[in-house]
């Protein structure tokens, strides 16, 4: 039995083989139609979200499967005190697969030690957040047709962006891959990204504070909000939220093929102006989400077509 933890708990050509399968859902989808029929997957989530708890029920019931689950700690015995390995060993009863997403870095880690069903990490705080990396690799593959010889902009908050440490640590074991880090200093990646992923594995990277300097340059830029509940303080929150707006006038700075990715949901650092410019593709990136989550529950219940 596996679980996914973080991207890294795939191999490089373990992910391939999940992206290629992704595709063939996309392009079969009536092939997977009940390949799950018995099934349940456990939504556990003691932390909001839209995106990935709907993504993870579409692609359950496009199987054919079925949900179960709570969506937030406070509807759950979370709020009476029950601990995550009480609850999972719970939800292992009534449930053959489990997706967590809990505000505890490690949380997940710690249901997988005692679950008797694969648990998906579904994030864990400021941690890990490897399916929407997941996510994030099969846009970036299915659009501009490879994951190598790729410069990126990584733009907003790379301090607490959980999105954006787990795509850096899938995206440094492809060749050709250069980063350029844009942000305010006060929300940089943390240290042990650029000293232990980066730097440690010798990818190229720069630091900058200004978006527009680095538009010319980039494949793919990837935008992220400034995390409201992941601030301490209310008046750094204020003062960051509106640091970086990608509006049609920057859009004219970047190359006529470079695509635009953000993990959802928005604030105010992508204007909707942005949303016609056939460059946008956050919203297909919510599409090709329920794809790879379809693909990673059949492999993790080691379901064969």
């Amino acid at each position: 039995m596996r679980h996914l933890m973080s991207p890294l708990d795939l191999t490089v050509e373990e992910l391939d083989q999940l992206l290629d399968l992704a595709n063939d859902i996309e392009r079969n989808p009536e092939k997977y139609a009940h390949t799950c029929d018995g099934k349940r997957l456990a939504t556990l989530f003691y932390e909001p979200s839209t995106r990935t708890r709907l993504s993870f029920e579409a692609a359950m019931m496009n199987l054919g499967g079925k949900v179960l689950g709570f969506s937030s700690a406070a509807s759950s015995s979370a709020a009476k005190g029950e601990s995550v390995s009480d609850t999972i060993r719970m939800a292992s009863c009534y449930a053959d697969i489990c997706a967590m997403r809990h505000p505890k870095e490690g949380a997940p880690l710690v249901a997988s030690m005692v679950s008797r069903i694969p648990v998906i990490n579904a994030g864990d705080g400021g941690h890990q957040h490897p399916t929407q990396t997941l996510t994030d690799l099969l846009t970036i593959r299915s659009l501009k047709g490879r994951l190598n010889n790729l410069t990126i902009g990584l733009c907003g908050d790379l301090k607490f962006g959980r999105t954006v440490h787990s795509l850096i640590e899938a995206l440094v074991r492809y060749t050709g891959i250069r980063f350029i880090l844009i942000s305010p200093e006060e929300l940089r990646v943390p240290d042990y990204i650029r000293e232990d992923v980066l730097r440690a594995k010798n990818v190229p990277f720069e630091e900058v504070i200004r978006l527009e300097d680095a538009l010319p340059k980039l494949d793919l830029l990837y935008m992220t909000r400034v995390q409201k509940e992941r601030f301490f303080n209310e008046d750094d929150y204020v003062r960051m939220k509106d640091f970086y707006i990608l509006d049609k006038a920057k859009m004219e700075l970047a190359g006529p093929d470079m695509l635009v990715l953000h993990p959802l949901p928005r604030v105010n650092e992508i204007s909707v102006e942005v949303d016609n410019d056939p460059r946008a593709a956050y919203f297909k990136q919510v599409q090709y989400g329920v794809y790879v989550r379809m693909a990673l529950i059949l492999t993790l219940l080691e379901v064969t077509v």
